[in-house]
């Protein structure tokens, strides 16, 4: 169109707004990832003639017990990856500390 418009900002505004931009790039460029991975791991999608019923299941087993969904998606991978990492470096963390109490206090491993 040829159109243009200045809009004369003070420095901080003006960062405020360029960082606003470049989050809300990052969300819609993350969710475009999300829905593009999500469509091509579903089999529904990628056999035609299939439904749900022809398809296994995947499971996950965490630390808070089994979860089953009628849908899941990369999403929830992702929360369960992070949760595992997070349950992980708890369990090690709180293992050490125990470790170093007993080696203070004499007692055998």
């Amino acid at each position: 169109r040829g159109e243009e418009y200045k809009v004369p900002l003070k420095f901080d505004i003006a960062k405020e707004s360029a960082d606003a931009f470049a989050k809300e790039i990052y969300a819609k460029t993350f969710l475009w990832l999300v829905r593009s991975i999500n469509d091509a791991t579903c089999a529904e999608n990628n056999y035609p003639g299939g439904t749900s019923i022809n398809y296994g299941l995947i499971g996950l087993l965490d630390i808070f017990g089994f979860e089953s969904f009628p849908v899941n998606g990369f999403e929830q991978l992702c929360i369960n990856y992070c949760n595992e990492k997070l349950q992980q470096k708890f369990t090690r963390d709180i293992f050490r500390t125990v470790q170093e109490e007993y080696k203070a206090e004499g007692l055998d491993l």
